[in-house]
Parts: C-alpha cells; structure tokens; sequence
C-alpha cells in the first residue's frame, strides 16, 4: 500500500490513508481529489482577485487583456469566443481597454472588416505587475509549508497545467 495524504480528515485534521492503493484509486477518491481541487482553485481565486484590484482593471478587462498579452493580436471575435462572451460584449471591453491606453485596435490589410485587437506597452506592463503581485501572494501563502509539501505543489500544478492545456 502506498500512503494517500488527504488535507482534511472528518475530524478537520490533516490525515494520511494507507488503505487506498496508487494503482486503483476508486471513483470516490477521484471526485474527493477533484472536489477538494475546485474548492481550493475557487479560494485561491478569491485571494488573488486582492492583488488584481491595484490593476484598477475589474476581471473582465483583466481577463481580455491577459488573452491579447499571451496569444498575441487575435481578431476580435476570436477574442470574444476566448472569454465566452458575444462580440459586441467584447467590443465594449476592448473599447475600455483601448481608452485607458492598454490596447489597439488595427484593420487588417487583407480583409478590412477584420479588427485585430493587440496589447500596447502600457497593457503589457500592467499585466506583468498584475501577475507578479499575484504570485508574490501565492508564493506567501505556500512560504511556510516544509519543501516537501512545496515540491508536491509544484508537481501537481504541472499536472494540472498539462491537462487544461491539452
């Protein structure tokens, strides 16, 4: 038997579970494991949004110009379908972002009626502080976990990032 660290036991405690083999984990430790994910990306979700608020961006804006800042120019519709919003949603977004000076709009030469919006400087910095103040929160809220427990974090966000990326 391999040992299963589970974060909370009935009685709120840390706990370990020997009972539970590595090589067929049941249906009920899978959806514990994904419940006990949701719950903690929901949390961590709701701290980090405190660092967001120096960006004076509110998360859609934020969200859009972080879409515009790593994939590059895209066509707004593209943007629109990215943030599962309509296009005339995003048309205000990008508007606002465009008023503060975060991003461009540009006709392509090929097809006019195509808008490429892109990130400017300003847009491109302020993201880059933004994430910055985020992971500086989130690397204090791991700070005081012993290295194991960090190394473990690091392999399981690499997981998780493997496979929202595929």
């Amino acid at each position: 038997m391999v040992k299963h660290w589970t974060p909370v036991g009935p009685d709120g405690e840390s706990r370990n579970d020997e009972s539970r083999n590595d090589e067929s984990p049941d249906d009920e430790s899978h959806d514990d494991t994904a419940d006990l994910l949701h719950s903690a990306a929901v949390r961590l979700l709701r701290r980090v949004r405190a660092a967001d608020e120096r960006m004076d961006l509110d998360g859609p804006r934020a969200s859009a110009l972080s879409v515009v800042v790593f994939g590059g120019p895209l066509p707004l519709t593209r943007l629109a379908a990215a943030e599962q919003v309509s296009p005339p949603a995003m048309t205000k977004t990008v508007a606002a972002l465009e008023a503060a000076g975060l991003v461009r709009r540009d006709r392509t030469s090929g097809d006019r009626r195509i808008v490429l919006v892109s990130a400017t400087d300003a847009g491109r910095e302020l993201l880059a502080r933004g994430r910055a103040a985020r992971v500086r929160l989130v690397a204090g809220l791991i700070a005081g976990l012993p290295e194991r427990d960090r190394r473990t974090l690091r392999r399981a966000a690499t997981l998780l990032l493997a496979a929202v990326s595929s």
